[in-house]
């Protein structure tokens, strides 16, 4: 229990890391990128072009779910979490001292899509380590609850990121904050890393992956093994995906852009209430997790399935209200309703895949759906929006690839009872 519990923690600290690396580039594009890297742009497309370097690193994660994924499934969970926690950490730390488009021209944004890209690589092998490390040593009975707290880390590293570009924004004058102000945050990834890797070597490895390896069982090349035996599960956990990742970076990086350019308000009032939801869904994701240890997955994640479906309609229009208290009111519950579908996620789709299989399995199905959802979804509604000229249009979008997770849960059995523990599980989606 005591190793569960520091496995746990450790996966908690070191996605949270991952994701506040993660987060801050996304939140500087919404804010920064635009303005320092493409200054001859008018607003918009400076923004969009902004938002697509930031999208290179959803084309990265896939890659990177192939490459971890294939060693976490070879050498094991806990090398390959340290070392995608190295990756993440440099990339992030070098993006602070990228010179500005002023100082050395076109270089200046073809080196952030690069180190953006190598963010994409790192974390795209540190989810499927993570949610593995915590679902393989735990009880069976609470896999559910363990695995959201790598989850947890969205809304951690959410937070931290908001919270951190927020504070230089609120000491510094617009000047100073686009000049040099940005850039503390991601200078500060240096030091957490050095945290995040002690507590990480600290961890032993999974149990049922030391098994798998005592029988010399491990798979020669695991991907290709997984699109032969599981390609069922692989399509369920791609399809399960999409829909939420659409809905959270509307209900965040999006909503972020929509109060500052169509509504004119400060962006402080946008990221205070980001910060708001994120803290929310630090106690829900684990209670909606725990909930599907007890309800089963599919009925949990497809009560959040709905109510982000309804709720995306009144999204908006209190967005429109301009008051900070009514938008906070809509980012608490969207996020919330995101939460219903996060916290029992990692479980879902980590139990789709047999031990020998599931880091490659888990990681591909997860990381190839964030470029259609995450990656696309803040372009799609900036384009829908200055087509349409409504946010309905926006919503609508939303709705459609919530479908497309409902899809997935139905295709898919329910995985709660699965025994893992077995040599050799009999898989609900072969």
């Amino acid at each position: 229990m005591h190793q569960t519990r520091r496995v746990i923690v450790a996966s908690l600290i070191g996605t949270s890391l991952e994701w506040y690396d993660f987060f801050l580039y996304s939140t500087a594009a919404t804010l920064v990128f635009g303005k320092v890297f493409f200054p001859n742009f008018d607003p918009l497309n400076a923004t969009l072009l902004a938002f697509t370097t930031n999208a290179v690193a959803f084309v990265a994660r896939p890659l990177g779910g192939i490459v971890f994924g294939h060693f976490g499934d070879r050498v094991g969970r806990k090398t390959v979490l340290v070392v995608t926690l190295l990756v993440m950490g440099i990339a992030t730390f070098l993006i602070g001292l990228v010179p500005t488009y002023a100082t050395i021209g076109v270089a200046a944004p073809i080196l952030l899509a690069t180190l953006r890209f190598v963010q994409g690589l790192g974390l795209g092998g540190e989810w499927g380590g993570a949610v593995l490390m915590s679902i393989e040593h735990g009880s069976d009975k609470k896999r559910g609850f363990n695995a959201s707290w790598p989850q947890v880390g969205v809304p951690a590293g959410n937070l931290l990121a908001a919270g951190l570009l927020g504070l230089m924004s609120l000491v510094l004058s617009d000047e100073a904050f686009l000049s040099w102000g940005w850039r503390i945050p991601f200078l500060l990834s240096g030091l957490l890393v050095v945290v995040g890797l002690w507590i990480r070597l600290k961890i032993t490895e999974s149990p049922l992956f030391e098994e798998v390896e005592a029988r010399g069982a491990k798979a020669q090349m695991p991907l290709l093994e997984v699109l032969r035996t599981h390609p069922r599960a692989l399509l369920s956990a791609f399809t399960a995906r999409i829909g939420v990742d659409v809905a959270f970076y509307t209900f965040t990086t999006y909503m972020l852009l929509y109060i500052t350019q169509n509504l004119g308000l400060e962006r402080q009032l946008g990221l205070n209430a980001v910060l708001i939801g994120s803290a929310f869904q630090l106690a829900l994701i684990p209670l909606f997790g725990a909930m599907s240890d007890r309800y089963g997955r599919r009925p949990v994640y497809l009560g959040g399935v709905i109510a982000a479906a309804v709720w995306v309609f009144a999204f908006f229009p209190l967005l429109d209200s301009k008051s900070f208290v009514i938008i906070a009111l809509a980012s608490v519950v969207a996020l919330a309703t995101h939460a219903a579908m996060y916290g029992p996620q990692a479980a879902f789709i980590a139990e789709l895949f047999s031990t020998r299989l599931r880091y490659s399995g888990a990681s591909m199905g997860y990381q190839l759906a964030g470029i259609a959802g995450g990656a696309l979804a803040p372009i799609i509604a900036l384009k829908l929006l200055d087509i349409y000229g409504t946010s309905t249009a926006v919503s609508i979008y939303v709705v459609a690839a919530l479908a497309v997770t409902a899809f997935g849960l139905a295709i898919a059995p329910e995985t709660r009872d699965l025994d893992l523990s077995t040599p050799d599980p009999k898989q609900p989606v072969p």
